[in-house]
């Protein structure tokens, strides 16, 4: 990998710009795809995120390209692994991982549009396995109340539910 990588140029939805070394940019597959099929113009707009989330996206693959970088240059102890394999196990990344998805909801999902929409796998995962996380092991109610869903059924709607279902509410 070369430290003096091209740069790239993205605008946020809110007209934001961001100058990215192409190596951190093309860890997204939309932004990579547009590139290779030639989109030539100075700004690459990302339509559908705001720039204070970018920020954050730019953040995390700045981040795991640094990390992937010194895997593969062999100062990383996780030599024998693919480098993907060894940001995952390395100590430091997780522990960075586990502050970057610390965070509200909102913020999280917007994270989670972002890299659905940038098509950044490894992200994408990492942030939807943080949400599935907060929600593991609780109560239908709990849920609701986390993600401001109103209940919509009657109490008779949810017993019938909720006896269909009993192997889902045993503790």
């Amino acid at each position: 990998m070369s430290t003096g990588s091209k740069k790239i140029h993205l605008r946020s939805s809110d007209s934001q710009d961001f100058e990215v070394e192409e190596v951190v940019a093309i860890r997204s597959q939309t932004i990579k795809n547009m590139i290779d099929d030639g989109y030539d113009n100075d700004i690459i707009p990302v339509p559908n995120v705001l720039g204070s989330v970018l920020a954050k996206v730019i953040e995390y693959c700045n981040k795991h390209h640094k990390a992937e970088a010194e895997a593969e240059s062999g100062s990383s102890s996780c030599t024998s692994l693919v480098p993907a394999q060894a940001v995952d196990v390395d100590p430091k990344i997780r522990a960075w991982n586990a502050e970057f998805v610390d965070q509200d909801f909102p913020a999280l999902f917007q994270l989670i549009l972002a890299a659905n929409f940038l098509d950044i796998k490894d992200m994408l995962e990492l942030t939807s396995q943080a949400v599935a996380d907060r929600i593991r092991d609780k109560q239908p109610e709990e849920i609701r109340k986390l993600f401001s869903i109103e209940n919509d059924f009657t109490p008779e709607e949810e017993e019938a539910i909720r006896s269909e279902n009993a192997w889902a509410y045993e503790d």
